[in-house]
């Protein structure tokens, strides 16, 4: 069934909330969880983007499925299921991390986006992913947490998507232009 109409009303309910306890559809809750799902949609369009790049050992559309996966555990634990983001994610999105700033040169400012498609996707990805992890944090109380990793994984995942940028736009031998502050 797509629908069943007790929305209408402008109340939800989340996956094992008490029967018949409904939230206001305007809650931050939802605005959080709206937002994951928004960057999980958007990281798909990357997906396809990036099918066939070749970055070395690093197979991109990979990296992005990974993430995406991940971003179902986020929205399941802040729906309140019981998942939550293992340490050895965050492990992993640091050591991916790592190995890229290790073929990159030195970042030394911030770039303009749009030296390419594919790099200039993952960018808007970052800043989603900020907000994301601006939502969640704010929709965090008594009746909705996360586990301390997940804080660190929401942390990360704009570190590996600024990190995949440019190593997309290095790869394809794009220049990235820094901003003149004029």
């Amino acid at each position: 069934m797509l629908f069943t109409g007790k929305g209408d009303d402008g109340t939800t309910k989340l996956f094992g909330a008490c029967p018949g306890a409904r939230i206001a559809k305007t809650s931050q809750i939802f605005f959080a969880l709206g937002s994951l799902d928004e960057l999980n949609s958007f990281l798909g369009i990357c997906k396809v983007k990036a099918k066939g790049v070749a970055l070395d050992s690093l197979n991109l559309a990979e990296t992005i499925d990974f993430l995406q996966q991940d971003l179902f555990i986020v929205q399941a634990e802040l729906a309140g299921a019981n998942y939550t983001i293992a340490k050895e994610k965050v492990t992993n999105l640091e050591k991916v991390i790592k190995e890229i700033e290790d073929q990159l040169p030195e970042i030394k400012s911030f770039f303009i986006p749009g030296s390419s498609e594919l790099a200039s996707l993952l960018d808007y990805a970052r800043a989603l992913s900020r907000r994301v992890e601006r939502s969640v944090l704010d929709a965090l109380n008594s009746d909705h947490k996360i586990g301390e990793e997940t804080k660190a994984y929401l942390n990360r995942l704009s570190s590996i998507l600024y990190a995949l940028a440019r190593l997309v736009n290095h790869k394809l031998g794009k220049v990235e232009a820094k901003p003149s502050y004029k």
